[in-house]
């Protein structure tokens, strides 16, 4: 059987972050205290990553503008292969740091890059088409944890040898990344014109000081900045109103199934509405629902606002890299998913960090009430900036 270029594509995305992500989760943390670290220590090396693909990300999808899109993937996938080994030899702390950072630089090269050649593989689809390829990512996402958790658990009696056995099937995943990436397709059309770094400049200069590009970044950044939020102190505020850790899993793995199923159903929605009002009520729908959290302290209550949290994230994603997309020519698409993913990565970054400081000082339930006026902020300056009517 003859497998599509896309197909392949969303393929090599599922294994790429399967295999990023069990390389961080449940097990990173694990490891890390096995050699020594405190809290501050695990989570300096938690950080490590995202980190890179803050600083990186921009880089990235200027050089992949520069050499093209699949020479930048078959780079990453490299890293994706080679990383995981690496662990392995760790027996210091301070070691363990520099692999994440080496790892950090697979996904904050392969993310962008792949939507990039996403968005030029496809026009009329492209928002569905970019659904689907962030679908199979999140499968991938959805997994590693599962996979992770229970081979550490299966080990408990001798976890050195669980944290082999999870960096093996790292490394497994990280291999067969690289055999897809071999076969993945070009863009479309013919190849990158060569520029000189002045041209390279100067058009990414030109697409950082766009209006409507960086002010959608803002939009992606203020949602995760709320998803952090979310993911950080809802484990937290729930246990503290007596729900078990498993059924937090629940909201959990729910928010994940519904990103998943609710991705390629709304990327086509904004292919066949519009992707601005699509943005900006989404936003106010997650800003609504993050306040929500607030409110309620049932098991029923916040799975229901977790799930309709879920639905407002892809109501947003879906549409904002497929509008940046839109705003951005064949030439520096690669730079603007990567101003993109830099954005957003800071975005996911800052929200457990300024709300761990208002929760600190006032209480979670504040904290979700702080993250709801960021992207209330985001949404209105969204608005007023592109002129969106009312539907």
């Amino acid at each position: 059987m003859i497998i599509s270029p896309f197909r392949l594509l969303c393929a090599t995305g599922l294994f790429a972050i399967f295999s990023s992500t069990i390389s961080k989760s449940p097990v990173l943390p694990l490891f890390a205290s096995h050699l020594g670290a405190d809290p501050s220590g695990v989570g300096f090396v938690s950080a490590v990553s995202a980190f890179t693909g803050v600083v990186f990300s921009v880089p990235a999808g200027i050089f992949a503008d520069r050499i093209g899109k699949r020479k930048m993937l078959l780079f990453s996938s490299i890293i994706f292969s080679t990383a995981p080994m690496l662990y392995l030899f760790v027996t210091q702390i301070w070691q363990l740091a520099l692999v994440r950072f080496y790892h950090g630089f697979a996904t904050a090269i392969f993310i962008p890059v792949a939507m990039a050649l996403v968005s030029e593989l496809f026009y009329k689809e492209r928002g569905e088409k970019m659904g689907w390829f962030s679908t199979s990512t999140l499968i991938g996402r959805f997994m590693a944890p599962l996979i992770g958790g229970a081979i550490i658990g299966a080990m408990v009696l001798d976890r050195s040898e669980g944290f082999v056995a999870v960096y093996a099937i790292c490394g497994i995943a990280g291999a067969i990344t690289f055999f897809m990436a071999l076969f993945l397709p070009k863009s479309a059309g013919p190849g990158p014109r060569r520029q000189s770094w002045r041209e390279t400049l100067d058009a990414f200069k030109k697409v950082s000081s766009d209006r409507g590009v960086v002010i959608t970044c803002f939009v992606e950044a203020a949602i995760l900045f709320a998803y952090g939020t979310f993911e950080t102190f809802l484990p937290l505020y729930a246990v503290s109103a007596g729900i078990s850790p498993y059924e937090v899993g629940i909201f959990l793995s729910a928010q994940v199934i519904t990103l998943a199923l609710s991705k390629p159903v709304m990327g086509r929605f904004s292919d066949r509405h519009g992707r601005k009002p699509q943005i900006f009520y989404g936003a106010l729908v997650g800003a609504f629902c993050i306040a929500c959290f607030s409110f309620f302290s049932g098991f029923l209550s916040l799975l229901f606002v977790s799930i309709a949290f879920g639905m407002s994230l892809s109501i947003v994603t879906s549409a904002t890299s497929a509008y940046i997309a839109d705003l951005s020519s064949k030439e520096v698409r690669g730079s603007a998913m990567g101003l993109l993913g830099s954005i957003m990565d800071i975005g996911h970054t800052t929200g457990p960090l300024i709300s761990g400081i208002i929760a600190m000082h006032f209480g979670f339930s504040q904290a979700f009430v702080g993250a709801s006026f960021v992207l209330i902020a985001a949404a209105v300056l969204f608005r007023a900036a592109l002129k969106i009517q009312p539907v």
